[in-house]
Formats: C-alpha cells, sequence, structure tokens
C-alpha cells in the first residue's frame, strides 16, 4: 500500500510527530512505501535545522532526514506556513523541500491513504 502523511504539529509540544515517525518506521517494515510526509501549519518546524535538543533527547529533525535518506520518503513543507514561521530552505533538514499546498492534493490523490496526525 502507498501512503502518504500529512503532520499539522510541532516537533516538541505535541506527540503527532512522534507517532507520525513511529507509524511511518511501522509501515515500511511491513513493505508498504511510504511516499511523503506533508507539514503543515506548525508541522513545519520539524522539518528545519534549529532545533538543538539535548543529548539525552529525541532529535526529531534527524529522524525526518534519515526516512527521505534511507527510504526515499519525501519532507515536505507547506510554503505559507513556513513563511508565516520564518523558515525558508536555507534552514530545510538535508532531504526537506518547501512547496506549495497544491503537493498536498497531489499526495492525496496517488496514495492509497492519506493519514493525518494532529489537530
Amino acid at each position: 500500500m502507498n501512503i502518504g502523511i500529512l503532520l499539522k504539529e510541532g516537533p516538541y509540544n505535541h506527540q503527532a510527530a512522534d507517532t507520525a515517525y513511529k507509524f511511518a518506521e511501522a509501515a515500511i517494515a511491513k513493505g508498504h512505501k511510504v511516499d511523503a510526509i506533508f507539514l503543515y501549519n506548525d508541522g513545519v518546524n520539524n522539518a528545519t535545522r534549529l532545533g538543538d535538543p539535548p543529548q539525552d533527547d529525541r532529535n526529531i529533525a534527524a529522524r525526518w532526514t534519515m526516512l527521505a535518506e534511507k527510504h526515499g520518503v519525501e519532507v515536505l513543507a507547506c510554503i505559507a506556513a513556513s513563511k508565516r514561521r520564518g523558515i525558508n530552505d536555507d534552514v530545510m533538514i538535508d532531504g526537506g523541500e518547501i512547496t506549495g499546498l497544491g503537493t498536498l492534493t497531489d499526495i492525496a490523490i496517488r496514495n492509497d491513504r492519506l493519514l493525518t496526525f494532529g489537530d
């Protein structure tokens, strides 16, 4: 099954980022294809290199980078939400890209399922 993910919450203020990541990992392990993660609203904060979590904490941006590099998952951030939060291409993680909402529609069309994490 081909899966797209919509993540609408920031990396450390809500469990949605952890849940979306763990779901993606589990789906890939079971043989499904996770095509793309679309970050919307505060979710765009998941794909910046600006965070510097303590050593004993999880590094959510590094998780998304690994997922992109290891499994070819696109990590896409909404341009409007990114601009509102001062995020540009210079601060995006490796494998991350800023794009428009039309891409979210494309993800929904080309995949069997689009799962939403966050409010």
